[in-house]
């Protein structure tokens, strides 16, 4: 599968599990991730190379609201034929399931030439089409005043425009290859028609009738522990034990511009009077020297950071998402693409947190804010009933379940 860690942890998270219930595991997976999966105790081959990989996340549009779309979906058409072959020769001799991410068009590719038996797993609302509750897409304005019937119309055409070009010619190309029909839309096809598995839970996405039949909605998954690091490092611990509980800001571990995001966080503290925590992987965004009252990391799993901190400002990836919810602190989102919009909007709805656009995040704004969230009774009940929502989900353990299950008819 492809992504970065929001996208690849969760799939871990399955593997990890399916592995402890007696099942043999690989991942297919960029380079960088494969100390992740040997930690876990899975097989890891690599999808693509650690040069490849860095190539894709410093591609000049990826993170554009409109325009990223098209260098993310030429990179999974890319690796299509890899995928495929891979996965012809990990079935030749020995039956497996394949467990994979929509972006991941060689598994499908693989499923429609030889049979092999496909689950596609969705860890964000962002890519399920519905009529009646159509996902916020990112850089189009006055989604508030649109209906969901005019958002899915945008939506289509965003496929038709951007996506389908992007990715159908070379796709359809490998199919004619293998003597398979092409295929017209690319939302149609990338979900298997074995199984559908939405690792978002109800109360946060509630089901939709025009949903695929062969969907199955389970919770979210908790890995971020499976990271870079499973327990908090000596010296941030030291700092959470010297002081009050701090902000913490992070852009997601895939982007490489957020030098201006962690300016705007510095400023934030010094005028709130707030210590703060940066998370950072790539050198020079952050600024330096810091005052002593914040600190820089590459990397800190938000379930054990989260539950001693005041608030977490972020981009919006679901799995950070997930864990503010589970640890109960306000948040802030900061948009940049991709699902980031969407899931935004949906913990603004929900009272959990708020969704400030790029260039409306500055220190004035965001720390009226965060004072906002923090004195709001309403905003403290709705992140209260979230957390004791999320302290029984058993997200991962529902969808292993569901592979089991898969996995013992075909």
């Amino acid at each position: 599968m492809l992504g970065t860690h929001g996208d690849v942890l969760p799939f871990l998270a399955l593997g990890q599990c399916l592995t402890q219930r007696g099942h043999a595991v690989t991942l297919h997976a960029p380079e960088p991730f494969r100390h992740f999966a040997q930690r876990a105790g899975l097989g890891f081959d690599a999808i693509c190379s650690q040069e490849e990989y860095d190539r894709a996340l410093t591609a000049a549009d990826l993170w554009h609201p409109r325009r990223g779309i098209a260098p993310l979906f030429e990179m999974a058409v890319a690796l299509a034929d890899r995928t495929a072959r891979w996965i012809a020769a990990r079935t030749a001799d020995t039956p497996c399931v394949v467990v994979t991410s929509p972006n991941a068009l060689g598994a499908r590719l693989a499923q429609d030439k030889q049979g092999v038996p496909v689950i596609t797993v969705h860890v964000t609302p962002y890519l399920i089409e519905s009529r009646s509750a159509a996902p916020w897409l990112p850089g189009v304005p006055v989604q508030a005043l649109l209906p969901s019937r005019l958002r899915h119309w945008l939506g289509r055409g965003a496929d038709r425009i951007l996506i389908d070009p992007a990715a159908l010619p070379r796709l359809n190309a490998l199919r004619a290859d293998a003597d398979l029909p092409p295929v017209g839309r690319l939302r149609f096809w990338w979900n298997s028609p074995l199984r559908l598995i939405l690792m978002f839970p109800a109360w946060y996405v509630p089901p939709q009738l025009d949903w695929p039949k062969q969907t199955v909605q389970v919770g979210f998954p908790i890995a971020d522990q499976l990271g870079d690091a499973g327990d908090l490092a000596p010296e941030l611990r030291a700092f959470l034990e010297a002081g009050s509980p701090p902000l913490v800001f992070t852009y997601g571990s895939g982007m490489r511009r957020s030098a201006r995001f962690f300016a705007v966080a510095v400023e934030i503290c010094r005028r709130m009077g707030r210590r703060g925590v940066l998370l950072a992987r790539e050198e020079g965004q952050v600024p330096a020297p810091l005052p002593p009252d914040m600190i820089h990391l590459r990397y800190a799993p938000l379930s054990l950071l989260l539950p001693r901190s005041a608030a977490l400002i972020h981009h919006g990836g679901i799995g950070t998402v997930a864990q503010a919810m589970a640890a109960g602190v306000a948040q802030i989102v900061v948009p940049i693409a991709f699902n980031h919009f969407d899931d935004g909007r949906r913990l603004a709805r929900l009272k959990l947190g708020v969704m400030l656009r790029r260039r409306a995040f500055t220190p004035g704004r965001a720390q009226r804010e965060i004072e906002r969230m923090l004195a709001s009774r309403a905003m403290s009940g709705a992140r209260a009933a979230a957390r004791a929502r999320m302290a029984v989900d058993r997200g991962t353990e529902a969808a292993c379940d569901e592979i089991e299950r898969i996995a013992r008819t075909v």
